[in-house]
């Protein structure tokens, strides 16, 4: 039989964002919150990363993870492991799945804050067989770092991005010799890159302009088949390979509940207070644009939560929005909607990404052939990484003219 319970605030995810909401939203008084996540413990992706450099003290995954989760129980929010929601009974009501039972909560607002997830080999159209030994990085930290498992000997790893650090650590806390990293980009594109090349300084390599066109190997992996940009194709014997990088966000829950989704996130369509089409619905974090370090998705779920509370205190929802789009080589924005009568907070600013390098072009934003902003980028944006834009040119934006566009000349 299922029971059915009433809260203020329903927060689906118990990463950095839905944390950060949580905490933010109970210190505040805003009621009962509570927090849900499937997994058996909270603290999202973090708690498998045990590399230092997450917040401002430099901790570890696991131990900012700890803090987060502290954070959230000590402003009063109840956080429930092991339950996941499996679907919408209405637009503010959750059914749920958990050892205690079946449950359907209804709330004043929900915060979704189901984070990101890495593409799979197969979901990356990456021929061959099915040998052991292929792995994500999300895989390769939990069976190194939970469950300490040998891994191999001899791994590629594929990608040189942020994440990419996370699985050379986690093969060198295995003892596991990386044959190379490989690339499709021109050069790395890791934000700690002297560190990266004092690392390839010390054995290895960096193969760019490659992509692993094929996997090798009976039972285990024996190998991987490389086509380089020049036409030029090579063989590279390994046991592992890893997949780092090429995350996308963990929709599925939002899809249940009707949400209009982004073209180019393919997370929750979300305007600057993080309101998606469904009201008293938000979207927070990795969900929205996947993905982005635990700090940052730590202040933008303070900022949902201000949000939050707003609406809990006027019921406030906007009637229209305008969306805004990219051009490529631009790959996302987020926020992706702009409501025109509602000027953005202070500070607030547009994140978004590009698929190769471009050196430093000119931004140009329009809406119906309108110019609304053009000015040359301050830094040359990087693949894989987002940069930031002001939003000061949204209070031009009309609505009924159409979207806005967000190109590079």
């Amino acid at each position: 039989m299922r029971q059915e319970r009433i809260v203020d605030v329903l927060v689906v995810g118990a990463g950095p964002a839905g944390l950060a909401v949580a905490a933010g939203l109970a210190a505040a008084g805003a009621g009962e919150v509570e927090v849900l996540d499937r997994e058996r413990q909270a603290g999202g992706i973090p708690r498998h990363c045990h590399h230092a450099g997450f917040g401002a003290f430099g901790l570890n995954g696991p131990e900012f993870a700890g803090r987060c989760v502290a954070a959230a129980l000590r402003s009063g929010a109840v956080v429930r492991t092991g339950v996941t929601a499996t679907g919408w009974a209405g637009p503010l009501t959750l059914d749920t799945t958990s050892p205690r039972g079946l449950e359907r909560i209804t709330a004043r607002a929900v915060v979704l804050a189901t984070g990101a997830r890495e593409r799979p080999r197969a979901a990356r159209l990456v021929p061959g067989t099915r040998p052991a030994g292929v792995l994500t990085t999300g895989e390769l930290l939990r069976a190194v770092h939970d469950h300490r498992q040998r891994v191999g000997t001899r791994a590629v790893v594929v990608g040189a991005e942020p994440v990419s650090f996370a699985a050379l650590d986690a093969l060198r806390h295995a003892a596991v010799d990386v044959a190379a990293l490989v690339t499709e980009h021109p050069r790395h594109q890791a934000s700690r890159g002297r560190v990266l090349d004092a690392r390839l300084r010390h054995g290895i390599p960096l193969l760019t302009g490659a992509t692993v066109t094929e996997l090798l190997g009976r039972g285990r992996l024996s190998g991987v088949r490389l086509a380089h940009r020049d036409g030029r194709t090579a063989y590279l014997p390994c046991d592992t390979v890893v997949f780092t990088g090429d995350f996308v966000p963990e929709h599925e829950l939002a899809r249940r509940g009707g949400l209009p989704m982004d073209h180019g996130t393919k997370g929750p369509a979300v305007d600057g207070a993080f309101r998606t089409a469904g009201r008293g619905v938000f979207a927070v974090g990795n969900l929205l644009h996947a993905v982005e370090p635990a700090r940052a998705v730590v202040r933008e779920g303070a900022a949902a939560a201000l949000a939050v509370r707003r609406y809990l205190a006027d019921g406030d929802w906007p009637s229209t929005s305008v969306p805004v789009r990219v051009t490529a080589p631009l790959a996302w924005v987020t926020p992706n909607r702009v409501t025109p009568d509602e000027p953005l907070p202070t500070g607030e600013r547009f994140a978004l990404r590009t698929t190769a390098f471009v050196g430093r072009p000119t931004l140009v934003i329009t809406q119906a052939g309108r110019l609304l902003h053009h000015a040359r980028l301050p830094h040359a944006p990087i693949p894989n990484r987002p940069f930031r834009i002001s939003g000061s040119w949204a209070s031009r934006v009309r609505p009924g003219e159409g979207p806005v566009v967000i190109g590079l000349d």
